[in-house]
């Protein structure tokens, strides 16, 4: 017992040695250098692991496994393993005074291991994913389903070409290394999670998925190589997922990266992802995901907030309030800063205060108190109504200018800043900070823009305005290019949604000015055509050919197969074409209609018009019947048979396929002995004329050999039904008849063309030998043989009295010999001493001599044996057996 209990502490101490230690973490590449010669990109990798700062012994990696995946198939490529190279361990000690109860100083930490390598990449215009996968996070965490035995991806991609654009030189955001913060359940919070970027690239802010990797099963801890991307999203509880980790109330700022908002009430730890996204001239270049975990802890904060500044454009009157949502606050003393007067003062919690007739600023400040602790804020509040945002814009087209005008009204002070945003979803740097800007739109659609405007007294006010940014005018041709006689006239034909048209050259054309002019070129000539509306212009182009003439060639004459289409292989420039006669033909007016003449030999005419030039010509096709191949009906044999085929035709030539195994595949009636059901396909040609060839099939098939089985010798007593059954190695209909020897006991069986017969045989049989028969439908067939011994004794149970276990393959075994019995209970052989030495309830299973493996001595050995015979009842014998050597 004391093994098995060491057994379990060593196994459970294995499970959490791994187990329940991450709190999230991210990788970071550092551009080094390009070498032109070697077409190769070199960077500093850094893999931050995040654990708790409790973690110990295996829990600590020496190492990483880094997988390096393909940045467009998502191939494996290669994997590294990463040293240990140094661990930072931030830590909070100290804590706001305000905050009751104070958490114990420590518990708010990390263990951030460190891991560094420099790695050479060869030139790849997919670029390179980089991750890492380790198991497990701690449990319990709040905002996730069942985060016991859940891993972590680690996940980063280096950027290669975008758009035909390289970016591999480029690094990889950093982010500020904050990560500890303790927030109040159900207070409001500010956390840093904003980034740096070397490159100068503008970042923009997401919270993102946390991603699962690995598993708690051995070596699936830490997965070598990584999986493959993409990877799996882990659950997250209802009412958080990775775009609201902490839910609906806590939000990240776009720009900022700061994290603010009110945070949930339930205490615990909260898996918070963030994605920096890195952009270079407008275009996504990469995306950076950094995890950590948020503590919500059961405190309140005892506080005084207010907002950075209060400004009302429109009135005089402001209500505040302590921005703090802590409840164990006892009085509140405000001071809304009008000077020279003591009155304007409040100890409500949301006071109002008018500040009419005069404008200007004003300092407001709270002091809160609450159990000894006083804390207090202090703000701006800018008071001057009359301040509205507003804007102006012109322009229609896209990749035309269209201006934009501020148009704000400013009672007091002036507008000082304003900043644009023109409505480019998929952009970033679609933004200005000009009074009136310029901007050019790349495709056509509704734009939604967004004008904020600032005073110089601190208002400020923002307004949206949808604008429809138009696409040039539509112009649909219904040809590109045509041809015209040079004696004819030529409308062209065009539709638009435009307002003005204009065609040229302005030669040889007739209302130059409409969508469909007439035009009468002496020589081919390109016509363009110029639509305009509200400033946007669109243009396209017809080509008119030109002849002085027309030529048409309706082809060579051709031999055809009767019945079969031939398509004519007309050549001419001409636009019109007439055909006769038309009665076969699928279409007289085209200029390659399909032919089917029924006579043995028919003449086409054809005429070619291009405007008011036409010429003539013509084209004869013969036919000829097909030949005709006729094979006989389908037949079957049984395998090693042979059966002949036949076949008729009235070709010039003939021949079966597959030849190999048939007597002679060029003779019509060829013998055929196939090993497996065969198509023979007859094919017959004629040597002029119809030169197609016909073919016929038949079907061989080959019943494939089979077995039955119609059971183990065996042995009854007289009087005792015997069920027979014939077992077939493939299920099918199969037909059954059964035979004897000696015939005269085929009597003893209740039907001998079934499957499963029953034998009842008297005590004047001996012995008997019958003979199983399996049929197919088409009279193949199998044998087998079962002999049966009839005992004139009732059912027992006989055991030899010796064996001699030698290996000479006689007498080798001692085994129970069961008479008319159906079932055997027990057979167990004993030493002198009482011990077991061999046991078995199967038939004709029996001891070697042997216990072990080791031969047993000479001597003599106690059996007891029981079964149970057919009637139902049971039969129990003891003796002993001598063991001969």
């Amino acid at each position: 017992m004391k093994k098995i209990l060491f057994l379990i502490v060593i196994l459970l101490f294995g499970k959490f040695a791994f187990a329940f230690h991450l709190k999230g973490g991210w990788i970071q590449y550092e551009y080094i250098k390009t070498d032109t010669v070697k077409k190769t990109t070199t960077y500093k990798i850094t893999v931050r692991q995040y654990l708790s700062c409790s973690s110990t012994g295996s829990q600590i990696d020496a190492d990483v496994f880094l997988g390096i995946f393909d940045g467009a198939s998502n191939a494996f490529i290669q994997k590294l393993t990463i040293p240990l190279s140094s661990t930072d361990r931030p830590s909070i000690t100290t804590f706001d005074p305000c905050i009751s109860p104070k958490p114990t100083p420590g518990t708010v930490c990390y263990r951030i291991d460190n891991y560094v390598a420099v790695v050479e990449f060869p030139f790849n215009d997919a670029g390179y994913i980089l991750a890492v996968q380790r198991c497990c996070r701690i449990g319990g965490i709040i905002n996730l389903v069942n985060s016991d035995n859940l891993g972590v991806t680690y996940y980063n991609k280096i950027p290669g070409k975008i758009f035909g654009t390289n970016y591999a030189i480029n690094s990889s955001p950093v982010f500020q290394q904050k990560d500890t913060v303790i927030v109040c359940h159900n207070t409001p919070f500010t956390f840093d999670f904003s980034a740096t970027d070397a490159d100068g690239d503008s970042l923009a802010y997401v919270f993102c998925d946390g991603l699962h990797g690995g598993n708690s099963g051995g070596s699936g801890a830490r997965p070598d190589p990584p999986a493959n991307p993409p990877y799996q999203t882990v659950t997250y509880a209802p009412g958080f997922g990775g775009t609201v980790p902490m839910g609906l109330a806590v939000g990240i700022g776009p720009k900022s990266g700061l994290i603010n908002g009110t945070a949930p009430n339930t205490t615990g730890e909260y898996v918070v992802a963030v994605c920096a996204l890195e952009y270079r001239n407008g275009v996504l270049i990469g995306s950076t995901k950094k995890e950590i975990h948020i503590n919500v802890a059961n405190c309140e904060l005892s506080a005084a907030a207010l907002l950075p500044s209060y400004v009302t454009c429109d009135g005089f009157k402001l209500t505040f309030k302590n921005e703090s949502t802590a409840t164990n606050i006892t009085s509140y003393k405000w001071d809304f800063g009008v000077p020279n007067i003591t009155t304007d003062t409040s100890s409500l919690p949301t006071p109002t205060w008018d500040y009419a007739p005069d404008t200007g600023v004003y300092k407001l400040k709270l002091i809160v108190a609450s159990q000894g602790c006083t804390d207090s804020a202090t703000s701006i509040v800018k008071i001057f109504p009359g301040f509205t945002a507003n804007f102006s814009s012109t322009g229609f087209c896209y990749q035309n200018a269209f201006n934009f005008f501020n148009n704000t009204f400013s009672k007091y002070g002036f507008v000082d800043s304003v900043h644009w945003n023109f409505g480019e979803t998929s952009l970033s740097n679609d933004t200005s900070t000009q009074k009136n800007p310029i901007y050019k739109y790349l495709t056509p659609g509704d734009r939604t823009v967004m004008f904020y405007a600032h005073s110089s007294k601190g208002c400020e006010d923002t307004i949206s305005k949808v604008i429809t940014v138009l696409d040039k005018p539509s112009i649909i041709l219904p040809f590109k290019d045509t041809l015209i006689c040079s004696i004819d006239t030529l409308q062209l034909l065009s539709s638009s949604n435009g307002s003005t048209y204009s065609w040229s050259p302005n030669s040889f054309i007739l209302n130059a000015n409409t969508p469909n002019p007439l035009v009468f070129p002496k020589d081919t000539t390109l016509y363009i055509l110029t639509v305009t509306d509200k400033g946007c212009i669109n243009r396209d182009t017809i080509k008119v050919n030109v002849l002085d003439f027309i030529n048409v060639d309706a082809g060579p004459n051709a031999n055809i197969c009767l019945t079969d289409g031939y398509k004519m292989k007309t050549i001419s420039y001409a636009l019109g074409y007439k055909w006769t006669p038309a009665l076969t033909l699928d279409d007289p007016t085209k200029k390659y209609p399909i032919a089917t003449p029924t006579s043995s030999s028919t003449k086409y005419y054809v005429t070619a018009n291009l405007g008011k030039c036409q010429d003539r010509d013509s084209v004869t096709l013969f036919t000829f019947p097909y030949p005709i191949a006729k094979a006989s009906a389908d037949t079957s044999i049984c395998f090693g048979q042979s059966v002949q085929i036949f076949g008729i035709d009235t070709a010039d030539i003939f021949h079966w396929s597959p030849g190999n195994t048939l007597s002679d595949s060029t003779t019509l009636n060829p013998s055929a002995t196939p090993n497996i059901t065969t198509k023979y396909i007859l094919t017959a040609q004629y040597l002029s004329g119809c030169l197609k060839p016909v073919s016929d099939t038949v079907e061989v098939g080959v019943v494939q050999p089979f077995t039955v089985f119609a059971g183990r010798d065996t042995s009854v007593v007289f009087g005792q039904p015997l069920q027979l059954l014939g077992l077939v190695d493939v299920a099918s209909d199969k037909k059954f008849t059964w035979t004897s020897t000696p015939l005269t006991a085929i009597q003893y069986l209740n039907n001998i063309n079934t499957q499963t017969p029953i034998a009842t045989f008297p005590a004047s049989v001996d012995s008997v030998v019958l003979r199983v028969r399996a049929y197919t439908k088409e009279d193949c067939f199998a044998t087998d043989d079962i002999k049966v011994k009839i005992f004139k004794t009732s059912p027992d149970i006989f055991v030899p009295d010796a064996f001699t276990p030698n290996g000479d393959g006689k007498n080798d075994i001692v085994k129970p010999i069961p008479v008319g019995v159906t079932q055997l209970d027990y057979f167990n052989v004993y030493n002198r001493w009482g011990q077991i030495l061999f046991t078995t309830a199967e038939i004709g299973k029996g001891w070697d001599g042997k216990v072990n493996g080791v031969f047993q001595n000479s001597g003599t050995y106690i059996y007891t044996v029981q079964g149970v015979d057919y009637l139902g009842k049971v039969i129990t014998k003891k003796g002993t057996v001598v063991l001969i050597r």
